[in-house]
């Protein structure tokens, strides 16, 4: 019931609720178990209902690192989020209901712990920045029956290859903490202009994220770029790069495989742009004049984004704990690309 005062219709005061943990949130942190079920609320308001005990884990006070146990009830108080947080999530829910792209990827592999697929270039992982729709969010609207899709890793929009998503909150973890303690083997495809040194196989660099000016000229406000800084930077995160060359081209090009030790953002374009070997077609770090030469159709295709595709990826089962490896073939227009360059006779 909707109550009125002075004409205005105001909305009835929010109510406690309570949520009872399933076997997918099993073993989640509290803070992260109500970030996901708390869309539109300031981290910090929700750390700040934990420390109150206000939020209560089987109607008794629990900290933010607690970890929750299937069939536990968590209460949650009576919350009130911004207009426009409200407005934004409502217009959200209205676009998925009604206009939100349903789509399946191309799968390499899936059972009931994870899905994985082979992403297109073109296509963010997840909705924001400027994208209504994601990877993520448009597998949920394909798989309405799916009780949980989790991206596990992210690839740059402009980055065609393999993406693992988790089918339960287990693998979700499980996998992820791979990720983290470097038990995971990533190789990608890489074209570079050039012919690439073959005995220049580590690129060990520091990179530090930043952000561009704002179109007012606002400081970091613009989009995101990263770059090499020196070793005594205490900015910089370590980065390590294997590299090796997989094919020299009669054309003045360079088909790497370029394994990362380390996942920081745009590493594998920043530390190959850093060497002077920029990948071919890259917006960003990229030899831009090149890049509008490769762009034009002629005797060979024009390259029209970049040729980044990640190739391989080797983890290990989050049931079984079985080694597995992964490979996705070049998409149709890198193949082409290439297939167009020649290998040098040298």
């Amino acid at each position: 019931m909707k109550h009125i005062i002075g004409g205005n219709p105001v909305p009835p005061a929010p109510q406690a609720t309570t949520i009872r943990v399933d076997e997918d949130a099993a073993g989640q942190r509290l803070d992260n178990f109500l970030m996901r079920h708390l869309k539109g609320v300031p981290k910090t308001h929700v750390y700040r209902i934990i420390r109150s005990g206000e939020v209560r884990v089987n109607k008794g006070r629990a900290s933010a690192d607690a970890r929750l146990a299937a069939g536990d009830t968590v209460r949650l108080p009576p919350l009130r989020i911004s207009e426009r947080v409200a407005e934004k999530a409502e217009a959200m829910t209205q676009a998925m209901a009604h206009g939100a792209p349903a789509r399946d990827f191309p799968i390499l592999f899936e059972d009931e712990q994870l899905l994985v697929i082979d992403k297109p270039a073109g296509v963010a992982v997840h909705g924001g920045s400027g994208v209504s729709f994601g990877v993520i969010e448009q597998l949920r609207m394909a798989r309405p029956e799916a009780k949980f899709l989790e991206l596990v890793h992210r690839l740059d929009r402009d980055t065609s290859g393999i993406l693992l998503i988790a089918k339960k909150r287990s693998a979700l973890t499980r996998l992820q903490s791979q990720f983290r303690e470097r038990e995971t083997g990533k190789t990608y495809l890489a074209l570079v202009a050039g012919h690439w040194p073959a005995n220049r196989k580590v690129l060990d660099k520091p990179l530090y994220k930043y952000l561009l000016p704002g179109k007012d000229g606002s400081a970091g406000e613009g989009e995101r770029r990263v770059k090499v800084v020196s070793r005594d930077d205490p900015n910089g995160m370590p980065s390590v790069t294997l590299v090796k060359v997989r094919e020299t081209t009669a054309t003045s090009f360079t088909l790497l495989e370029v394994t990362i030790k380390t996942g920081r953002t745009h590493q594998i374009r920043v530390h190959l742009a850093s060497e002077g070997y920029p990948i071919a077609g890259d917006d960003k770090y990229g030899d831009f004049g090149l890049n509008k030469k490769l762009l034009q159709s002629g005797p060979r295709p024009g390259l029209k984004r970049m040729f980044l595709h990640a190739w391989r990826l080797q983890f290990n089962h989050p049931a079984s704990g079985e080694r597995m490896e992964l490979l996705a073939p070049l998409p149709t227009e890198l193949e082409a690309f290439s297939d167009h360059a020649a290998p040098s006779s040298s």
